[in-house]
C-alpha cells in the first residue's frame, strides 16, 4: 500500500472504551457496589449515563448518588477496580479493532488513543496489544477540559506532530463524537452502548469488523472534500 500526503490521513485518533475496548461492563459492575456500599441504588440506565463522561463528571453524578467520597477517590478507584478485573477476566478488543490498527500501522498512517479513562490505564491496554499499536497516548488526566470540548483531540493531534483536519477520530459515544466533530477531525460513529446521532460526523459506521485503512482515507478525503466547499 504506498501513502500520499494528498490521498491518506496522517493519523487516526482512538477512543478508547467502546471503541477499541468492550470495557464499559467492566466500568458498570466497579459503580454497582461503590454506590451499594454508601445505601443507594444503581441501575443500567445509570451506569449508561456515565458512558463517554469525563471520570471526573462521572464521579461528581456517583456523588450525587450517594457516594460520600472526594471525585478523585472515586475516580482512582473505580480505575482500580477496573484494572483489577481486566487482570482477572482480560481485556475484550471491539470486533475488528486489532485488524485496522494493524493495517493502519502497516500503511504508515500515526496513530494515538485519545480517551477521558487514565493514563495508566490507556498505557496497560496498549501495552497488551502485541505489535506496536500508538505513537501516543492521551489519558482524561494529560487535558484541562474534557470531551465533549474539543481540546483532548486537538492535543492527541498535536502530539503526533500533525494537523487535526488530516486527522481521523473514532468514537463510540455522544460526547466522544461532539468532541471529535468540534476538532475538526473527520469523525466517525461507531455506536455500542448507546446510539449516535451527530449531523456533523463525516460517516456512521455499525462496527469495525471488516474495514480497512481504505475506508477510513475515504471517509477522510470525502470529508476535507465537503470542508473545502463550505469554505
Amino acid at each position: 500500500m504506498t501513502l500520499t500526503d494528498t490521498a491518506w490521513p496522517k493519523a487516526v485518533l482512538w477512543d478508547m472504551d467502546g471503541t477499541l475496548v468492550d470495557t464499559e461492563p467492566y466500568w458498570m459492575a466497579a459503580e454497582t457496589p461503590l454506590v451499594e456500599r454508601f445505601g443507594g441504588t444503581w441501575t443500567h440506565e445509570d451506569a449508561l449515563r456515565l458512558v463517554g463522561n469525563s471520570l471526573e463528571g462521572s464521579a461528581r453524578i456517583l456523588q450525587e448518588a450517594g457516594v460520600d467520597m472526594p471525585a478523585q477517590d472515586i475516580v482512582e478507584h473505580l480505575t482500580d477496580e477496573v484494572l483489577r478485573q481486566m487482570a482477572e477476566e482480560g481485556v475484550p478488543f471491539r470486533p475488528g479493532a486489532q485488524e485496522l490498527l494493524r493495517e493502519l500501522r502497516a500503511a504508515g498512517v500515526r496513530t494515538a488513543i485519545v480517551t477521558m479513562s487514565r493514563h495508566r490505564m490507556a498505557e496497560k491496554i496498549a501495552g497488551l496489544i502485541p505489535f506496536d499499536a500508538f505513537d501516543a497516548i492521551l489519558g482524561g488526566d494529560d487535558v484541562a477540559r474534557p470531551k465533549p470540548f474539543p481540546d483532548p483531540y486537538l492535543a492527541g493531534a498535536a502530539a503526533l506532530g500533525v494537523d487535526i483536519a488530516d486527522c481521523v477520530a473514532l468514537e463510540d459515544s455522544p460526547t466522544g463524537l461532539t468532541a471529535a466533530v468540534d476538532s475538526g477531525a473527520a469523525a466517525i460513529g461507531v455506536p455500542h452502548f448507546v446510539p449516535l446521532s451527530n449531523p456533523g460526523a463525516a460517516d456512521m459506521w455499525p462496527t469495525l469488523e471488516g474495514r480497512g485503512a481504505s475506508d477510513l482515507a475515504h471517509v477522510w478525503r470525502a470529508h476535507r472534500a465537503g470542508a473545502g466547499e463550505a469554505r
